[in-house]
């Protein structure tokens, strides 16, 4: 089969590989129908996650069809059309049973992609299956759904719920990438009064309009502390959210929330940030960082299959699973190309 293979930081390869093999009887190999690309990925190609081994194949988000099953797995048959979980979970050890499926302890946690070879392939090895795939309901595309594999329960779970968003809230998300919109549509159950936005590029603040933010904010003309003043008179969010993972967006997520409110880290940071605590060990904040867990996946799902989230409205590219490369290409270039998930399947699309 075919692969994007990672070789070191800056380095990829769209390449033959072995086909993947059911290693232990609760395995599952999937065919790769429909995958995409996180901003993970490109942090990896940064470098900026070393555990990552060059060798190792990319991706840990798809949709597809399963092919094989080992002895143990109970839940699936072949021919099942599947949701690959970011993360896996072997479903016994102390965190698996608390739900901190991200923290797993028996092998799983967030691997494909990381530590075993991922889902940019034509076709994938998913340990423990049966706790680690979800079944596509009748009527769910393969574009709604690859979503949920990882950036809306990634918004949902380490922004919104971390953040403890209620009604009538404040809520200022800085960045609007996939993960800061998968953040406005998922904050936007809970009833906030505001969802501002903050973003450098403009077709990414057009995008957070579209779904569902009330205001946006183009920091490199507009002073988003400013705004929020005029909003709360003078208070602040109360919540910010993270979502970009650089030093500067982490430290403008503290400077934007009020005394007393929360802010939730989504992004992957490879480089330190300065917590200034001078400033706000008066402050009564609230600060979480987190990996996702996907115990909120089920919901997600039903929602979707519900028509209350529209999730299919975030891919704005489409191409062939051969033109990986181009893919990178497009999603890397963000601000110019404009855009946010991209998505790769078996039958090429438009470009």
């Amino acid at each position: 089969m075919h692969a994007m293979v990672y070789h070191g930081p800056g380095r990829r390869s769209w390449e033959q590989v072995p086909d993947p093999e059911v290693q232990r009887a609760t395995d599952a190999i999937v065919r790769v129908d429909a995958v995409t690309i996180c901003g993970t990925d490109l942090h990896i190609l940064k470098g900026d996650v070393p555990e990552v081994q060059p060798g190792r194949i990319l991706g840990h988000e798809a949709v597809g069809t399963v092919i094989e099953i080992g002895s143990a797995v109970e839940k699936l048959a072949v021919g099942d059309r599947v949701l690959v979980s970011c993360i896996s979970a072997c479903g016994s050890c102390r965190y698996c049973r608390d739900g901190q499926y991200g923290q797993c302890l028996g092998g799983g946690g967030w691997i494909l992609g990381h530590l075993i070879d991922g889902t940019q392939a034509e076709y994938v090895r998913v340990p423990f299956a049966d706790n680690s795939t979800h079944k596509v309901p009748a009527g769910v595309s393969d574009e709604q759904m690859v979503m949920l594999a990882d950036i809306l329960p990634t918004s949902y779970e380490v922004g919104v719920l971390s953040a403890a968003v209620r009604p009538g809230d404040t809520v200022a998300i800085v960045g609007a990438g996939p993960i800061g919109l998968a953040a406005v549509l998922t904050a936007k159950l809970f009833s906030p009064s505001h969802i501002v936005v903050i973003d450098i590029a403009e077709s990414r603040l057009e995008a957070a309009k579209n779904m569902g933010a009330d205001v946006v904010v183009n920091s490199t003309s507009q002073d988003a502390r400013s705004v929020l003043d005029e909003l709360t008179d003078g208070l602040g969010a109360d919540v910010a959210m993270e979502a970009v993972g650089v030093p500067e967006t982490f430290e403008q997520a503290v400077r934007l929330v009020r005394a007393g409110g929360h802010v939730a880290n989504i992004g992957v940071h490879g480089k330190p940030a300065t917590l200034h605590l001078e400033d706000i060990w008066i402050k009564n904040l609230t600060i979480t960082t987190g990996l996702v867990d996907t115990h909120s996946t089920p919901s997600l799902i039903s929602l979707v299959a519900n028509h209350q989230i529209d999730t299919a409205a975030m891919i704005t590219h489409h191409f062939g699973m051969d033109e990986f490369d181009l893919a990178y290409d497009v999603f890397s270039r963000a601000g110019e190309t404009g855009a946010l998930k991209v998505l790769l399947t078996r039958t090429a699309h438009s470009g």
